[in-house]
């Protein structure tokens, strides 16, 4: 009987999830993942598109059978359980090119930090892996922030005479020119930060902060500010794959269903963001028993300006704002204690409030505020739906931090750079992309400026001149 192969997939749904491959004598030839089955399997369907192993393989498939997963990144994790399990005779084979990408230190003077792909036997000091190359490259460009690890080969390193851009931007400390007496004391700081070690570095960061805004330097306090935000996010990306085998959101929201007492749709997660008062702004991002739905996610800029830094005030208007105008919300969550709780109830009294509060220790002593009003700490801290609460504020705090973050940039590049004649919108993000930061962009020489892609050299010389008071 001849066997098409289109007939194989003809009822692959379009969701994410895994697919595996069969030779008549039913041995299982391969093992896939993809975000959308049916576009996935289809890309087989034409032997002459795909690479010579897979070529030879597709000729060998009489039966495909797939799962569906909730989410791309649970497929990713029921694919390498798969393999790992049953062994499929082309994944074995690929291997070396079907493998996931991960983070790495070498065994050097100064280590550098570095990625790869390929067996983890090959490397020492291995971390991850991770769901995509952007989690991955936040990851590094993380620790290059705080720990400021080199990233660059053995061979460029050692002939080098000055310190490159990176160093310029600190993101590097530059071992290949300047003395390095804590090189290993960030190396070891840079691997406690990705085995989810963070609680001491981000309480020194916080105490840094707080001397930063004692002294009104609050560009430093705005960076490490951003620092600590983003050192959590990538201690929790860095464990992201284990936490997500307990992300059964169809069974973590119908528990939250029953601890709350409401039949839901759609859940609201609100957070507010601002730096001493200034650029003062909200999120709202959604879940629901399929996962988060980006497409209801909502930014707010703060419009009653009397509420600048009151986070209560703030969250009533948000809340407010998007209950009138947003979609319907079954449940609102509130990152915060009873003043948040109270006031998201006051402002929203038809719809049931939760209330997620920190606690002592953020990511280990949170508890919760029922929609009675009711403290409640009975959900153990390894569950499932603690797992998810805490994933669900996290997303939302990540959410409301990025758009500050673009919102304070854009501030900070107006009130600077519009002064200077000619430096439009285009100019200013490529100076921005190039350096960095506003202060990187004064402190830079008139060469550096020079490099900058389409600035040109009459530009740069107007902003050279501008931060150096200079005619050139």
């Amino acid at each position: 009987m001849n066997i098409q192969f289109s007939d194989l997939i003809a009822n692959a749904p379009a969701a994410p999830g895994t697919y595996q491959m069969f030779a008549s004598d039913g041995t299982l030839l391969y093992v896939g993942k993809a975000k959308n089955l049916a576009n996935r399997l289809h890309q087989y369907t034409d032997i002459s598109k795909l690479e010579l192993h897979k070529q030879v393989m597709r000729k060998f498939v009489t039966r495909v059978t797939w799962e569906i997963s909730r989410t791309e990144a649970d497929a990713l994790i029921r694919e390498q359980e798969l393999i790992k399990t049953l062994k499929p005779k082309y994944n074995i084979m690929m291997m070396d090119d079907k493998m996931y990408p991960m983070l790495a230190l070498t065994a050097h003077e100064f280590p550098r930090l570095y990625k790869f792909r390929g067996k983890i036997s090959q490397r020492r000091n291995v971390f991850g892996p991770y769901p995509s190359v952007t989690a991955l490259n936040d990851t590094i460009k993380m620790i290059q922030k705080v720990c400021r690890l080199r990233t660059c080969t053995d061979t460029f390193m050692k002939n080098r005479s000055r310190p490159c851009l990176l160093y310029q931007i600190g993101r590097c400390s530059a071992p290949c020119c300047i003395p390095q007496p804590e090189y290993q004391q960030n190396v070891a700081l840079a691997r406690r930060i990705l085995t989810g070690d963070t609680e001491p570095i981000i309480n020194e960061l916080s105490s840094d902060m707080k001397k930063y805004s004692e002294n009104l330097d609050f560009e430093n306090a705005a960076t490490t500010r951003d620092k600590i935000i983003a050192l959590t996010q990538t201690a929790t990306r860095g464990k992201k794959i284990t936490h997500e085998k307990n992300l059964d959101w169809d069974k973590n929201v119908s528990d939250l269903e029953k601890l709350v007492g409401v039949k839901i749709e759609r859940v609201g997660v609100f957070d507010n963001s601002h730096l001493f008062g200034k650029n003062s702004v909200g999120a709202m991002i959604c879940f629901g028993h399929a996962g988060f739905t980006k497409t209801d996610y909502r930014h707010f800029k703060l419009q009653n300006k009397s509420n600048a830094g009151n986070d209560i005030g703030m969250m009533a208007e948000f809340i407010e704002r998007a209950v009138n105008n947003g979609p319907k919300l079954d449940l609102i969550i509130v990152d915060g204690g009873p003043a948040q709780w109270n006031i998201a109830h006051k402002t929203a009294p038809n719809i049931p409030i939760f209330g997620v509060t920190k606690g002592v220790v953020r990511n280990g002593d949170e508890h919760f505020i029922l929609p009675d009003g009711s403290i409640y700490d009975k959900i153990p801290k390894d569950s499932p739906l603690f797992l998810m609460l805490r994933a669900v504020r996290d997303e939302a705090h990540r959410f409301v931090i990025t758009y500050h973050r673009e919102r304070r940039a854009k501030q900070m590049t107006v009130s600077v750079l519009d002064e200077i004649d000619g430096i439009g919108p285009t100019r200013k993000h490529a100076l921005i992309k190039h350096f960095g930061s506003v202060r990187n962009i004064m402190d830079a020489t008139l060469a550096q400026l020079e490099h900058v892609p389409t600035l040109g050299k009459s530009a740069a010389k107007k902003i050279y001149a501008h931060f150096h008071s200079e005619l050139i």
